[in-house]
């Protein structure tokens, strides 16, 4: 049997929420992803699929985010 974890945010959560490019990248796949809900309704205008392959990029793309060093967080 494994021990509740316990979850706390970083010391400087606020920071990295307005400055890690993980997050913002993960946002836009958010955004990309609702938009294949809705803008489908509204026209014909991208072929099926666009935002699904934007929003797989941009979660990728947060993933290596995540990873490489943002030195300008700690400034």
């Amino acid at each position: 049997m494994t021990a509740p974890l316990d979850l706390c945010l970083l010391p400087q959560w606020q920071k990295v929420l307005r400055r890690a490019w993980s997050i913002r990248l993960n946002l836009l796949a958010a955004i990309f992803t609702a938009a294949e809900v809705v803008v489908p309704l509204l026209a014909d205008v991208l072929p099926p699929g666009a935002f699904v392959l934007l929003a797989f990029g941009a979660s990728i793309a947060a993933a290596v985010a995540r990873l490489i060093a943002q030195p300008e967080m700690y400034k």
